[in-house]
């Protein structure tokens, strides 16, 4: 694979470079050389210079000759010496040596333990990984001095390894982390053995537990790659080590055995890897970590180097295919990109599509191009080229659609509406007013009608408005301490803002949300008539996010009420600016400034508000979409006048959805397509009499660019009272930006990926970056608006590393086999009214489908997709088995191997047999 440099090489603290080649101190050297494991040094092919780790981390660590002495005095790493033998081989005094001693394990230079028959207390000097360079960043007064410290661990944990991982046999030979897979995943195997499983190791070290901060998530934060999670506990040293990091300044914290397992719970909902020490052979590990692949150097030791074999479990994952519905959370929280979506369906000639495999070392000779430093990245591709369920793929939000029809299928609503609400905080409204692109690609709809999803969803969302059946999702926080503290503004209360507020709570925030209108919602409330979303609707899922913990204050125009540098001075660390397009366009022809003229934006907002507009006359209506039908039928409902509609298309290709063209008509609104507006036609009052509009003989160019032309000879004249233009939207800023350095072009300049600005506390999403678009767009933007505040809040996190693109790819439509499926027809909710007593009504009056309609109608879905795994790549964790509803995907016991633990000082007899016997496989295979 080869991708990407080692960016983080070539690394050195700058006060290395005022050391002169005299200056160097000859114990560091000479210690430097006992305790590093690269084989050029330790073989005397390479000497140790002022720029390696080996010389200036060692300084650290030894800060004086007679601490480096004392180290040097152990005779080699690994090999203990108890007090009284130190005194002997030393010549010191006890206090002295007990000084000595404590100055140096407080560094991490040295450890300790009582693993003797006498239970004596014995000094050890540690490798560097595992060992010193943990320590020494676990030990956060220690690494606050010496923040080189961080890129010490960064470097020992590759640089011993980089020539070596590819001959590492199956269970690791004694080098670094083993994993050990979620022992739920495994309850079943008849074969697991003993070391496989946390509760034995627990058991093992009864009552001797502690948990401490760990040592990757603090070093990476040094450079700023850190992955936002708290550092703090998620490191459990069992036995002597317990005693160690709390005793010598490492963080450590003593536990219980069921703190410990909630740590443990804790981690597997994060979708952390639990790995256990693997130095010491079967009998001993020092410690169980909960590992984020995002900063974790164990994981990444197996990773970058494409070596799963070397930190694997001995079991791999397998999906059931007929029992996967493709809803992608085994794949968003696959620590390895072992797991990536896929077809369930078979090709056009009867054949399954055959997916990719990681080639291994076992299968040819072993290079640098086999490397993938950005691993971090590429593990988050969520599917194969081939693609996978258009439903998926088409939708903004990207929700497991095929995941929740097989629930309803079941009759598993609440458990529908769950995995929903993983990645759309507002259901009950989408279904009202999405636009449903999932339909548009739906893979049924090429055999007959698309499967009505947005009906179903809606369905499942009725749960929401009631408070008695709501659905309150779970927090899921990475940190041990409880909830975060950092306060986080987002200005406006619309989709956008109340998904990013809905994103943040779940991740333990809890921000506040500044809308200037008087209630929430934005555009929901104030844009989309309440005959097609009842407030009653917004008010319900709003209530959910208010339960989570965030606040929302109404009435509050940040940028004229208060200013962005006021909320800072009151400890906001982070804004997320969602105001929404809330002014309106208008186009620009002689009097479209006349009384009785208004943009629809105003228009739509005083008749949510009020449900009436003081109408005399009849009304015209500019534009083509739905916003201008909304526009219509509001009309139609406070005013008994003649209400047309002129827009430049085509009937055939309106932006308005042909559902909704129907229903216009059929309220009695009169449609006129290919015209364009040319003049308002003003009285002596300044008032509209009537519009002049010209024949639209083009609307977009031949590249498919918005570029009107005209017959401008070609008029027609209509008499009315109002003008109402529905030709586009814009963003209303005032002095919201103010003093900031943020830059305005057709909206806020910002990164495509994270939306910072250039004012870096400040994020934007929703249609005021992308300008107008949908309520499931603005829903997805501000998840990942949460995303980036989280990260950013967090110091010294990287915004983007192992960052999910959440892009996807749909399966070929054209090249795929539809076997048996159901022939039901699509079901069709019953008979909407739209009047009451023959009048027509702001009250929402659709009907929602029947559960014996529920259940005919996600019968239909072809189940189109599934995840498939890679088994060359899988470690063997069993997170996925943790994120499945389904029971689909399960660990088995296929590579026993792997759970061989040997004592580090015994690695090379295994190493360089292993090395030799693939050398001679590889040969053979390609000869």
């Amino acid at each position: 694979m080869g991708i990407g440099p080692d960016n983080l090489g070539d690394f050195y603290p700058d006060w290395v470079n005022d050391l002169k080649d005299e200056d160097l101190r000859p114990e560091i050297l000479q210690l430097g050389k006992v305790i590093t494991d690269r084989a050029k040094i330790k073989l005397g092919l390479q000497k140790i210079t002022k720029y390696d780790p080996e010389y200036w981390a060692v300084a650290n660590l030894a800060p004086t000759k007679e601490i480096a002495e004392l180290a040097l005095s152990m005779g080699g790493i690994r090999k203990p010496k108890t007090f009284k033998e130190l005194l002997e081989i030393t010549g010191l005094d006890e206090k002295t040596l007990e000084e000595r001693l404590e100055k140096a394990s407080w560094t991490g230079l040295l450890e300790w333990n009582y693993e003797n028959e006498a239970h004596e207390k014995q000094w050890v000097l540690p490798m560097f990984v595992p060992g010193s360079a943990e320590f020494s960043n676990m030990n956060q007064d220690f690494l606050a001095e010496h923040p080189e410290m961080g890129r010490f661990f960064e470097r020992m944990s590759r640089l011993p390894l980089e020539g070596l991982t590819h001959m590492v046999p199956p269970g690791g030979a004694g080098i670094g982390m083993h994993v050990i897979p979620v022992e739920d995943a495994i309850s079943m195997e008849q074969e697991a053995i003993g070391l496989e499983k946390i509760s034995y190791w627990l058991d093992k070290y009864e009552g001797k537990y502690a948990k401490s901060p760990c040592s990757c998530r603090l070093s990476r934060k040094t450079y700023d790659e850190g992955c936002a999670d708290d550092p703090e506990g998620w490191c459990i040293a069992v036995g002597d080590m317990a005693d160690y990091v709390v005793e010598t300044n490492k963080g450590g914290v003593y536990i219980t055995k069921e703190e410990a397992l909630e740590i443990f719970k804790q981690a597997e909902d994060n979708g952390f890897v639990h790995q256990i020490t693997n130095i010491d052979g079967e009998n001993k590990i020092f410690a169980i970590c909960n590992c984020n692949v995002n900063v974790c150097y164990a994981l990444r030791t197996s990773q970058l180097f494409n070596t799963p074999n070397m930190s694997r479990s001995a079991y791999v994952a397998h999906v059931t295919a007929e029992d996967c519905v493709a809803c992608g959370k085994c794949v968003e929280n696959c620590p390895a990109g072992a797991v990536k979506l896929g077809q369930k369906l078979c090709k056009a000639d009867g054949s399954q599509v055959e997916y990719p495999k990681q080639v291994l070392p076992t299968e040819r000779k072993w290079s640098t191009d086999e490397w993938n430093d950005n691993y971090r990245d590429t593990n988050r591709i969520n599917c194969y080229d081939t693609g996978t369920a258009p439903c998926k793929t088409a939708c903004p939000a990207h929700i497991a659609i095929q995941g929740y029809l097989r629930m309803a299928a079941q009759g598993r609503y609440k458990e529908a509406l769950a995995l929903i609400k993983q990645d759309n905080p507002l259901p009950a409204i989408c279904g009202r007013v999405c636009n449903r692109r999932c339909e548009a690609a739906c893979t049924r709809g090429t055999v007959d009608e698309a499967i009505a999803i947005d009906e179903v969803k809606r369905f499942l969302a009725e749960m929401d408005l009631k408070a008695e059946t709501r659905y309150i999702p779970k927090k899921i926080v990475p940190s041990q301490k409880g909830e975060f503290t950092e306060k986080v503004a987002i200005v406006g209360a619309g989709p956008a803002g109340l998904s990013c507020a809905y994103y943040l709570a779940l991740k333990g925030y809890k921000p506040t949300i500044f809308e200037k209108s008087n209630y929430p919602g934005g555009m929901l409330r104030y844009g989309i008539p309440s005959f097609v979303l009842e407030n009653n609707v917004i008010d319900a899922e709003i209530e959910i996010i208010k339960e989570l913990g965030v606040e929302i204050k109404c009435g509050v125009e940040v940028g004229k009420d208060i200013s962005l540098d006021e909320l800072r001075s009151q400890g906001y660390k982070a804004f997320y600016v969602a105001i929404g397009c809330q002014g309106g366009n208008k186009p620009g022809v002689p009097g479209d400034d006349a009384i009785g003229t208004a943009t629809a934006v105003d228009f739509l907002h005083e008749c949510s508000e009020n449900e009436k507009y003081d109408i005399k006359g009849d009304l015209v209506v500019i534009g083509g979409g739905n916003v201008a039908i909304d526009v219509a039928r509001s009309a139609r409902r406070v005013g008994n006048e003649k209400v047309s509609m002129f827009c430049l298309e085509s009937r055939d290709i309106m932006p308005a959805s042909p559902e909704e063209i129907e229903i216009v008509e059929a309220e009695g609104v009169e449609l006129n397509c290919g015209w364009g507006p040319k003049e308002v036609l003003v009285d002596e009052a300044g008032a509209v009499k009537g519009i002049v509009l010209k024949k639209c003989t083009r609307v977009k160019d031949e590249t498919g660019r918005f570029s009107p032309q005209y017959d401008e000879n070609d008029t027609i004249t209509v008499e009315c009272k109002h003008v109402i233009f529905s030709v586009g939207q814009r963003s209303v800023y005032g002095d919201l930006f103010k003093g900031s350095k943020v830059v305005i072009e057709r909206g806020p300049k910002a990164d495509a990926l994270t939306y910072q600005t250039d004012e870096p506390d400040i994020f934007v999403g929703g249609d005021m970056y992308t300008g107008p678009r949908f309520a499931i767009d603005a829903i997805a933007a501000g998840r990942e608006g949460a995303i980036s505040i989280h990260r950013f809040v967090q110091p010294h996190s990287s915004l983007t590393i192992g960052r999910n693109r959440r892009d996807f790819i749909e399966l070929d439509k054209e090249n795929i086999k539809i076997g048996d499926y159901d022939h039901s027809p699509r079901q069709i909710p019953g008979v909407s009214k739209t009047t009451v007593d023959g009048e027509l009504t702001f009250r929402d009056k659709t009907v929602e489908l029947t559960e014996e309609q529920i259940k005919k109608e996600t019968a239909r879905c072809l189940k189109c997709g599934a995840s498939v795994v890679d088994e060359n790549k899988c470690i063997g964790c069993g997170v996925c088995t943790t994120k499945c509803e389904f029971d689909a995907i399960k660990l088995y016991r296929e590579h026993p191997e792997c759970s061989k633990m040997t004592p580090s000082e015994d690695k090379l007899k295994y190493v360089l047999p292993n090395g030799l016997k693939q050398r001679i496989k590889v040969a053979f295979k390609h000869r």
